[in-house]
C-alpha cells in the first residue's frame, strides 16, 4: 500500500465531504482551503484537488512533491499541461460529474426553442399576449451530437425518450448504444446537414478549435438549432453571428465560456432566437458530492499502488 503523505484540497467542500476524504486516507495529512495555507503546503502536497495560481507557482517547482493532480472540472486546457506532462504528474479531471445537469440543460434549451418557451417568457416579462403558433415537436427529429463522451452519451440516452434519431461524431468513431449512427470527424458534414438539432460537446484541442466555422454553419438546415455546451473556442463567434443574421440556422443556445462575462454591448444579446447561459449548465447542488465520489475511488487505487481507474488523462493526448 502506498502512503499518500499529504493531500491538499483547494476545492471548497462541506465538512462532511472533507471528512470522507480523511477517512479514505487515514494515514495522510489533509490540508484544506479553509485553513491558512503556507508555501510549504503547496510544495509538500503529494496530491492536490483543485488548482489555483499559487499551486501553479509552487506545486510544479523541481523540489515539490506533487504526484497527482485531481482537477475539479472537466476542462483542463487552462492548466499548465506542458509542465504537468514534463514532471510526469498524473492528471485526472471531473468528467462524468456534469452528465446529468448539462444534459438536462441541453433539453431545457431544445424544448424551449421547439415549443417557443423562450419567446413566451419574454412576452410575459413585457406583459404582452402573443400566442405562439409556430411550435415544432422534438419527437421524431434528428439530433447530432459532436463529441460523444459522458455528456454526449447522456444526451443521446435522453433523446431516445423523444424517439429521436441520434447521430454522433467522435474522434474514434466507436459505436455507442444510444447513437444510431456514429462517425469520425470525416463524417461531420453529413451530420450537420441531416440534423434538426446540433449539440456541441467538444473539448478544446488543436483539432476542434474553431471547428464550427462559416462553412460548417452553412451546411446546417435553416430550421435547425445549434447548442454549444462544449468549450467556447470550438465555435467561431463571427461565423455564428453571421449564421444568425443571415438565417442559416433557426437559433442557438450557448453556455458562454471564453467571453464571460459577456459584455452588455455584445451583439449576441440582440437576438430573440438565442439563449445564453453564463457557463452554468454544469452547475448542480450534487456537484461536489459526485466529484468527491470520483476522487475517493481513485484514491483507493492510489493507496494500493495501482493505476488510477477514472478519468486519467493520457499524457500523449492531454484532453
Amino acid at each position: 500500500m502506498t502512503k499518500a503523505s499529504s493531500i491538499l484540497v483547494l476545492a471548497k467542500l462541506e465538512p462532511e465531504q472533507l471528512e470522507r476524504i480523511r477517512q479514505a486516507a487515514p494515514e495522510s495529512e489533509v490540508w484544506t482551503a479553509e485553513q491558512p495555507l503556507e508555501d510549504r503546503h503547496y510544495r509538500e502536497a503529494e496530491i492536490i484537488c483543485g488548482w489555483n495560481a499559487r499551486a501553479k507557482q509552487l506545486s510544479l517547482a523541481p523540489d515539490s512533491a506533487l504526484r497527482w493532480l485531481q482537477g475539479w472540472g472537466a476542462g483542463i486546457e487552462k492548466l499548465p499541461l506542458d509542465a504537468i506532462k514534463e514532471r510526469g504528474i498524473w492528471l485526472t479531471n471531473a468528467s462524468g460529474v456534469h452528465a446529468y445537469p448539462i444534459s438536462e440543460s441541453v433539453f431545457a434549451m431544445l424544448l424551449a426553442f421547439t415549443r417557443r418557451l423562450h419567446r413566451a417568457v419574454r412576452n410575459q416579462a413585457e406583459r404582452r399576449w402573443e400566442p405562439q403558433r409556430d411550435q415544432g415537436e422534438a419527437h421524431g427529429q434528428t439530433i447530432g451530437i459532436l463529441g460523444v463522451g459522458e455528456i454526449g452519451r447522456e444526451v443521446a440516452r435522453l433523446a431516445k425518450a423523444f424517439r429521436m434519431q441520434v447521430l454522433g461524431v467522435r474522434r474514434s468513431g466507436e459505436a455507442e448504444p444510444f447513437v444510431d449512427r456514429m462517425t469520425t470527424f470525416a463524417g461531420l458534414s453529413d451530420v450537420l446537414a441531416e440534423s434538426d438539432y446540433i449539440v456541441n460537446c467538444l473539448p478544446l484541442t488543436a483539432e476542434t478549435k474553431g471547428i464550427m466555422d462559416r462553412d460548417r454553419f452553412r451546411l446546417m438546415k435553416p430550421d435547425a438549432f445549434y447548442m454549444n455546451i462544449g468549450r467556447g473556442g470550438t465555435t467561431d463567434t463571427g461565423a455564428l453571428l453571421e449564421a444568425l443574421r443571415e438565417g442559416w440556422i433557426a437559433g442557438a443556445g450557448l453556455d458562454v465560456f471564453e467571453e464571460e462575462p459577456l459584455p452588455a454591448e455584445h451583439p449576441l444579446w440582440g437576438f430573440d432566437n438565442v439563449i445564453i447561459t453564463p457557463h452554468h449548465t454544469g452547475g448542480t447542488s450534487h456537484y461536489n458530492r459526485r466529484a468527491v465520489d470520483l476522487f475517493i475511488a481513485n484514491l483507493e487505487a492510489y493507496r494500493l499502488g495501482r493505476m488510477l481507474p477514472i478519468n486519467l488523462i493520457p499524457p500523449e493526448r492531454m484532453y
